[in-house]
């Protein structure tokens, strides 16, 4: 992909997001900003994985996965989970334990369990759509990702 055309794809700011799941005994989690709502009824959203991510395989076949969006303050957060080993994305983060078995993060803005519903192959990604199972959220402001940078909400007001 050009780098002309990721940059133009920046200009459009996204929430930021960590997706987990739960498979074979383990837990899976990824930063993720292509998450979006798809249907109010029934509540479907969905978000996006490489193809050859090395945790695809866990994503697709655990049967659902928990979306957490992030505040402003856990941008130290979304570059844990951007890379490493599991066990080290998870070290030392607040998180809750659903009754689906997978884990929410503590302190995001909101969150959302899904089952799986659908894998949908799209180029070079799959498209996961989900059926939210359960959800919950906050008055937290969410973290934000526009031109290559994380900015609270606040920091993207017009100053006064």
């Amino acid at each position: 992909m050009s780098r002309s055309y990721r940059d133009a794809l920046s200009c459009f700011a996204t929430g930021v997001t960590v997706v987990t799941a739960r498979h074979e005994a383990s837990d899976w989690g990824m930063t993720c900003n292509s998450f979006s709502s798809v249907s109010l009824e029934p509540r479907l959203v969905l978000w996006s994985l490489r193809q050859n991510a090395s945790s695809r395989a866990a994503f697709v076949n655990s049967g659902g996965y928990t979306v957490s969006i992030l505040s402003g303050q856990q941008e130290a957060l979304a570059r844990q989970f951007s890379s490493g080993e599991m066990a080290q994305r998870f070290a030392g983060v607040d998180a809750e334990r659903l009754d689906s078995g997978r884990l929410k993060i503590g302190a995001s803005s909101a969150w959302f369990d899904c089952s799986l519903v659908r894998v949908i192959a799209a180029g070079d990604h799959d498209i996961l759509l989900g059926e939210v199972k359960n959800f919950g959220w906050t008055p937290a402001e969410p973290l934000i990702f526009a031109q290559s940078q994380f900015l609270p909400v606040r920091q993207l007001a017009a100053p006064s």
